[in-house]
């Protein structure tokens, strides 16, 4: 850092000069920030790697292979049956995020951390939320852009500063329009009665299970919280029109970045206000930076991608996103992408359907693994084999596990989902009886999903059967079946 020196800040009017000026400086810190999240991204996945991981786990690959549309949505954790590619991509994921932050052969590790990422989104993509997609648009964009030029070991193995710390070219357009269709398709999504109501904050805080203990205060709060709802459209939308305003760029990033700071306050939802922070640090305007010597100094710019090649690659990959938010979040968004756009999507994941928390229903909902055990008592699996709650357990989702974990179990019941609820209740009764014995072992499993729409009487309950263990034979046998007739059902499916 000691070619920066305190000199006068550059005049006003060069900033204004374009909306897709970046800074090499904020790149930097944008790369460390985001190199930082993936080594804590692994660490966290480390934590359920065998439930997710494992092709005995929760995600058998070849479910996987067919919801993702393999071979187009490609992960090198599909590539084989038995799983030997999930701890290696946890490492990887690990050691790319270090090698990142210290910007080493940066180009190349980013390119590296993508497709690390990639596969590990991919493998267990029935738990993937946005932080996910938007992380992995981050490192694709980055792939293009000079995030090594300082304050890197690339930069000392350099030896001198930049040629310039202005970038400009169609990386820099690509990653503010970016940042631009976050926001917008998130702003639009929320265009609704819930959210024009004031009631959509608290939905999400409380009735769906998202809110920390701060936002569980929220939720409750009444005036705030309507507040919260209204202001949180408004300054989406409002964010992705004056991203294009360089003379409030440095006002509307402190914004955000504290706008992320609250969501990761109040609500668990993962990585994503995380990434949001750091592909807002991304757009910190040079003037934020003291000026620097040599060539900087005289205006000059780095182009990106420098190379002829890499534009065209960048313009191709430019389009491509385009067309993936017009499908997304156009009127048409029902019905399949055209052929070419759906697969080349899924090749590069640039995925653009970015309405997080859009449609909220007043809805409670709730998954339990009801465990019947050797001695005749019942045990639910998902909470550590704590009594069975079948209305609204104890802690909901969070009582489960991570936010990602929360996902898979939240939407089970969907049908494109439904198809790992018995790999779910496999496992969950596999690991329970590993460790242990006699009268404790489980003999029967029942995985259920319920939820509550609209009154709080137990009428409203609806409790659904999503899978059970032992499995039933085609014609009707096993040892659940046989508990079944010892034991009617007290309840319809």
């Amino acid at each position: 850092m000691d070619d920066l020196v305190s000199q006068p800040k550059p005049p006003l009017r060069d900033v204004r000069s374009s909306p897709f000026a970046l800074d090499v400086r904020s790149l930097a810190v944008g790369r460390v920030l985001l190199g930082t999240i993936l080594v804590v991204d692994a660490a966290v996945r480390s934590s359920h790697a065998a439930e997710t991981l494992s092709p005995d786990g929760f995600l058998p690959p070849d479910l996987v292979r067919r919801f993702v549309g393999h071979p187009w949505g490609w992960s090198l954790a599909l590539l084989d049956e038995g799983g030997a590619w999930g701890g290696p991509l946890l490492v990887a994921e690990g050691i790319s995020g270090a090698m990142l932050a210290a910007g080493f052969c940066t180009r190349l590790t980013t390119l590296f951390a993508w497709v690390t990422l990639v596969s590990l989104v991919r493998r267990t993509a029935p738990m993937t939320n946005a932080g996910d997609v938007f992380l992995a648009c981050l490192l694709f964009w980055g792939c293009f852009l000079p995030l090594g030029a300082v304050w890197s070991v690339d930069a000392l193995r350099r030896g001198a500063p930049p040629a310039a710390t202005e970038v400009r070219g169609v990386a820099a357009w690509a990653l503010v329009l970016q940042v631009c269709a976050v926001y917008l398709s998130a702003g639009l999504g929320k265009c609704n009665e819930t959210w024009w109501s004031g009631d959509a904050v608290s939905y999400a805080l409380s009735v769906h299970d998202h809110g920390t203990p701060l936002g569980d205060a929220l939720a409750s709060s009444g005036l705030p919280a309507r507040l919260s709802t209204w202001c949180t459209p408004l300054l989406e939308l409002g964010g992705a029109a004056l991203v294009f305003a360089p003379g409030v760029r440095l006002p509307l990033v402190i914004l955000f970045v504290a706008f992320h700071l609250a969501i990761a306050l109040s609500m668990d939802v993962c990585l994503f206000p995380w990434v949001g922070i750091a592909a807002w640090t991304m757009l910190v305007p040079g003037r934020a930076w003291p000026r620097t010597r040599g060539a900087a100094a005289s205006g000059g710019v780095l182009p990106a991608p420098a190379s002829p090649a890499g534009r065209a690659a960048c313009v191709a990959a430019m389009a491509l996103a385009a067309a993936a938010f017009a499908h997304a979040n156009g009127p048409w968004n029902d019905r399949p992408a055209p052929w070419g756009v759906r697969h080349a999507v899924a090749l590069t994941m640039l995925e653009q359907d970015w309405r997080v928390f859009g449609e909220l229903r007043r809805q409670r909902q709730w998954t339990y693994a009801e465990a019947i055990l050797a001695d005749g008592s019942t045990v639910d699996l998902l909470r550590g084999g704590r009594p069975v709650e079948r209305v609204l357990p104890a802690g909901g989702f969070h009582s489960i596990g991570d936010q990602r974990l929360q996902k898979l179990l939240w939407e089970i019941p969907k049908p494109d989902r439904r198809v790992f609820a018995d790999a779910i209740a496999a496992r969950l009764a596999r690991d329970w009886n590993a460790t242990h014995t006699g009268d404790r072992r489980v003999e029967s499993l029942e995985l259920r999903g319920g939820r509550r729409i609209g009154a709080t009487d137990a009428g409203s309950v609806q409790d659904v059967l999503l899978a059970s263990w032992p499995e039933r034979s085609p014609r009707g046998g096993g040892n659940l079946e046989r508990f079944l007739l010892g034991h009617p059902a007290d309840r319809d499916d």
